[in-house]
């Protein structure tokens, strides 16, 4: 692992932890919502509730792996450059999928960006999948 994190690892990792702690709010929100049902929709009330329920424990534990993900890539963790890439590659699809609905540019376009960026050898020396860069050669006397 390379000494210093590249600064687009940090901004990757605090992006993970934000979109983890998005994720608490929304299993927090849903969670909310789905216990006060009963007061809204009496009738079927059980049925939102239970399904609102999942949705919120779903929403947590997508969370708890961004948090995971946010440490992993913080730290320098060779696993968490493999889920990025994953989730970049799945992202990639997803987004050009989307962008046959012609809504999908710019997850398209930030995906290759974040693909690109985790190729580059100093970002897979950190993750300790390469070589680390070399030094720069010393100024002339």
């Amino acid at each position: 692992m390379a000494t210093q994190r590249p600064f687009g690892v940090t901004i990757l990792a605090i992006l993970a932890i934000i979109e983890a702690l998005g994720c608490f709010g929304m299993a927090a929100l849903v969670g909310t919502l789905g216990a006060m049902m009963e007061t809204w929709v009496p009738d079927a009330a059980g049925m939102f509730a239970g399904i609102a329920m999942i949705v919120a424990a779903i929403a947590a534990i997508i969370g708890i792996i961004y948090l995971i993900i946010g440490w992993g890539l913080w730290t320098g963790q060779g696993w968490a450059w493999i889920v990025m890439m994953i989730f970049a590659i799945l992202g990639l699809i997803g987004s050009i999928i989307a962008l046959i609905a012609i809504v999908g540019i710019i997850p398209l376009i930030i995906n290759i960006i974040v693909l690109y960026y985790l190729t580059r050898p100093h970002v897979k020396a950190f993750f300790g999948r390469g070589p680390p860069p070399e030094a720069p050669p010393p100024p002339p006397p």
